[in-house]
């Protein structure tokens, strides 16, 4: 049953001031102050939205906690005044968020998509009932002041937008794609937007990637080599790499991390659209870009596997890619290509839930002390969100990440040397302590914050290239 989940943000009307004038503030103060002590209290504004029709639990406490400056338990006019006003103009960000078609009016579809958009699937029926609850003309349909009017003196406002402006994206490509897939409106799939977006996001990963290619190269050397007994600081690392191959042997494997982009990112958005097809609910999100991250993973796998050979070969070792699988395949078989993909396959679980989860708190803590004006939180706040979501993700699940990279490069040792999981777990903290299972993530961490950036800078370059650049 929908109708107390829409409860909490829809109310009778209360229609009996016009909110645009300081003279109807004046007047609905005065009728709420019913002592004359030139304050509302909880308990007049209680009274005084009972007298209006309203009866929303909390309501009145809310709208005194949220409005009361000097903290003295009542609202003053000036307090009023401006509660009001600022209420007001989330109201109206709101409202324009709801309005799909920029009419200036809301009807049922424009409810029915947006409720949709919040993971809340309702029928055509239901949305005209709660249409119904706001239009007071009787047109079907709900100017500003028929919704301003419905939920001035409600503290819930902002709905929509928030999802809009906080959606966490998958464009931010920091070379770890466990990212949650973008969840696209029908109105982005029918005007065919979400591959405009698709490609923009794709372009941006591969510049980023190529940016911190690297970065990422010394950290699989780190993950795979280093240990107590052979210690590799980053600035050594670099100089035995430039003196191994060049500098051009910093970007190796390379090539293979930009290329299984577009295949992953395919799959991915698929798969999630498959499952989030089974009426999958908003805080299952995650549940589901899980299994399509571990659907497109399991698809992808083996250019994981060339990826961590390619970066880790020796100069002359392969010709190229195609070479590389060839000699992997004719001297190890086909389940060289699988190796490490039961950890990868785990760590998606902790990097998925503690990203989301972490970036839902930073986001509910924003727009608790921040979101004044407006629930936009601009462009840096949604970066260091993101970034730190993404970081969160990866302390928790970097030691499964080291484990498959090992797992994945020693595939090429005889079947005999190749310890299990488990072993390699027991073997690394028996010879390097606990910190073993972190070796690498020097590099990894520096790389998020550029990948972050750049990621972002070419995705809005490639949405105005493509025209779909709101």
């Amino acid at each position: 049953d929908y109708s107390s989940a829409l409860r909490t943000f829809l109310l009778p009307n209360a229609r009996c001031w016009d909110a645009n004038s300081k003279k109807s503030y004046q007047e609905l103060f005065e009728r709420l102050d019913t002592n004359k002590d030139g304050k509302v209290d909880v308990a007049e504004l209680r009274a005084g939205l009972k007298a209006m029709g309203i009866f929303r639990q909390g309501a009145a406490q809310k709208i005194v906690s949220s409005g009361d400056k000097n903290k003295d338990g009542s609202l003053d006019f000036n307090e009023f005044t401006k509660y009001l006003k600022e209420h007001e103009k989330k109201l109206r960000l709101t409202f324009k968020s709801l309005d799909k078609n920029n009419d200036g009016r809301i009807d049922a579809t424009e409810i029915q998509q947006s409720l949709a958009e919040l993971g809340m699937d309702i029928s055509k029926e239901d949305s005209l009932k709660i249409l119904q609850s706001m239009d007071i003309d009787g047109t079907m349909m709900v100017d500003w002041n028929e919704w301003r009017e419905h939920f001035l003196f409600n503290p819930a406002h902002n709905l929509e937008e928030i999802i809009r402006y906080w959606k966490h994206s998958s464009v931010l490509d920091i070379g770890d794609s466990l990212a949650i897939p973008d969840e696209f409106t029908e109105e982005e799939k029918t005007s065919g937007v979400w591959w405009k977006q698709l490609v923009a996001g794709a372009m941006a990963g591969a510049v980023s990637r190529t940016g911190t290619a690297p970065l990422d190269r010394m950290k699989v050397f780190m993950q795979v080599h280093s240990s107590k007994s052979n210690r590799i600081s980053l600035i050594g690392g670099f100089k035995q790499m430039i003196r191994e191959g060049g500098p051009a042997s910093l970007w190796r494997g390379n090539g293979i991390n930009v290329l299984k982009i577009a295949p992953e990112t395919a799959i991915k958005f698929m798969a999630y659209e498959q499952v989030k097809g089974t009426k999958i609910q908003t805080h299952n999100r995650f549940m589901a870009g899980s299994l399509a991250g571990a659907t497109a993973q399991t698809a992808i796998y083996p250019m994981e596997v060339l990826k961590t050979r390619l970066t880790l070969r020796k100069t002359g070792q392969y010709s190229g890619m195609f070479d590389c699988a060839k000699k992997i395949l004719k001297k190890e078989g086909v389940r060289a290509f699988y190796k490490g993909y039961i950890p990868n396959l785990l760590g998606i679980i902790p990097y998925a839930g503690i990203d989301l989860a972490v970036y839902e708190s930073l986001k509910t803590t924003w727009l608790s002390y921040y979101a004044k004006d407006t629930a936009n939180p601009g462009v840096l706040v949604l970066l260091g969100c993101g970034t730190i979501s993404s970081t969160c993700g990866q302390l928790a699940s970097y030691p499964l990440a080291l484990i498959r990279t090992r797992m994945q490069a020693q595939a090429s040792l005889d079947v005999s040397d190749q310890p299990s999981m488990s072993t390699l777990v027991k073997n690394t903290l028996a010879k390097d302590g606990f910190f073993g299972l972190y070796r690498g993530i020097l590099p990894n961490f520096m790389k998020v914050i550029p990948a972050v950036s750049i990621s972002y800078v070419v995705y809005e370059y490639m949405k105005t290239g493509l025209g779909i650049s709101k």
